[in-house]
């Protein structure tokens, strides 16, 4: 499975990328996208939202089920991904291409307090364990 070293990630499966103009983006994992199948529908947050970390804020749906997307830190939606609208499958075809929404951080420092790789490496190994 691949775990871009490149990105931070949440025990909840969202993936993170730092932006150079200091917006995050913000997507699920291959990991989450293949537990729940093939994506018929996405929801997105409204573009100007403050979301809290940890607030619900997005819906990823599949043939299998339905599930929450986190936001990973706090900060307000300054974009979202108009392609998922019509095709949200794309999500099954590259889980770290088809990211969800982009915020504006709050605080850049809650970055840091993220999942590196090995990290979300070692998360998903512990729940094949458990």
């Amino acid at each position: 499975m691949s775990i871009p070293d490149n990105l931070k990630y949440t025990k909840s499966h969202e993936w993170i990328r730092l932006e150079d103009d200091g917006t995050v983006t913000i997507g699920i994992t291959q990991h989450a996208q293949e537990l729940l199948g093939d994506m018929v529908f996405v929801e997105t947050p409204e573009v100007g939202r403050q979301l809290r970390q940890g607030e619900e804020c997005a819906v990823v749906e599949s043939v299998k089920a339905a599930a929450d997307a986190y936001a990973p830190i706090s900060g307000e939606v300054v974009a979202t991904n108009p392609d998922l609208e019509s095709a949200p499958e794309s999500i099954n075809q590259d889980a770290y291409a088809a990211w969800l929404f982009k915020l504006k951080p709050a605080n850049a420092a809650d970055l840091d307090g993220l999942l590196d790789a090995a990290g979300y490496q070692k998360l998903l190994e512990s729940e094949e364990d458990a």
